[in-house]
């Protein structure tokens, strides 16, 4: 994703038991076909599925299978894998994905847009050293969540002269919680992951049969842009250069060349003096001499390149 997303962002337990409710007695997947799958999904998304992961593979593609009637494995792989099954390689995506966000995840980086970032905006856009528009990417989406996060502190915390400049960009390569993203509509107990002046300013309730649920206000839906996306290997679709990057929970289940051209792209895509954020277990230190460590997963970029 957190990809494009990855898979395996659940737990070992969760995706075992997940694993063992779907997957019936008699799909199974021998090695050499679970290689195939393998080259097949790090061709389409980069995403090296280790070996490990061969319930998952089994009990997540199950679903597709009884949908299209196929008793077997290899029978769907040798669909699946025909060079004009385009749509049916992103419903396997689909399946194998694992999409785990939250509001307001990881408060820390919130808290350093707004203390250290938006004020630094709003001062050089009234002075006229930078332009009043802001561009953020949410690089691995997911169901939406980190997007309408970033869309709700924009609208708190800038002017709305600012804010109504501002355009998010949100891109997943997970068709189905894209969908979901777009709706804006999540369970009520979701609402102990927002500031309450967050939650009380920028959602609303469900009523009568909408109720036990809440649905982002249209004005922050406005803001983001939700759009399909491979990290790796489709970036170029995106358009540059952003001020913010949040990719996040996403590099970790590249292999070390798939993670360098992500990261490489990352960067090509930010602003001097941009700002990306990344996940707790990510380390950029080592991956790019453009970025520079300002705290622990936030990064700037230092060197001034062409743009694209």
């Amino acid at each position: 994703m957190p990809a494009g997303t990855a898979t395996g962002k659940d737990s070992d337990k969760s995706t075992h038991d997940e694993a063992c409710l779907e997957q019936p007695p008699h799909l199974s997947v021998s090695p050499a076909l679970f290689q195939k799958f393998q080259k097949l999904i790090y061709s389409e998304t980069g995403i090296w599925l280790g070996s490990s992961k061969t319930a998952l593979l089994c009990g997540r593609l199950f679903r597709r299978l009884r949908t299209l009637e196929i008793s077997s494995l290899e029978s769907y792989y040798e669909c699946v894998s025909q060079p004009d099954q385009h749509e049916e390689r992103a419903r396997m995506i689909d399946a194998i994905t694992t999409n785990e966000t939250r509001f307001y995840r990881e408060p820390r980086q919130f808290e350093f847009l707004v203390q250290r970032v938006f004020p630094r905006w709003q001062a050089d856009a009234e002075r006229g050293v930078r332009s009043k528009r802001l561009n953020i990417w949410s690089a691995g989406c997911s169901s939406g969540e980190e997007p309408y996060t970033l869309a709700m502190l924009l609208a708190k915390y800038l002017s709305t002269e600012h804010a109504c400049q501002a355009r998010i960009l949100a891109t997943d390569i997970s068709n189905r919680v894209l969908e979901k993203a777009r709706k804006g509509i999540y369970p009520i107990s979701r609402a102990t992951e927002l500031p309450k002046d967050l939650l009380h300013a920028f959602m609303l309730r469900g009523v009568a049969e909408r109720q036990g649920e809440m649905k982002v206000k249209v004005e922050i839906q406005q803001m983001v842009e939700f759009r399909r996306l491979n990290l790796d290997g489709e970036s170029d679709l995106v358009e540059g250069p952003f001020d913010v990057i949040f990719c996040r929970n996403v590099l970790i289940y590249f292999d070390v060349a798939s993670k360098q051209r992500v990261v490489a792209s990352l960067v090509h895509h930010l602003a001097t003096s941009g700002i990306l954020f990344v996940g707790h277990a990510e380390n950029l230190n080592s991956v790019s001499a453009e970025l520079r460590s300002l705290e622990p997963t936030i990064y700037t970029r230092t060197e001034n390149k062409e743009r694209l």
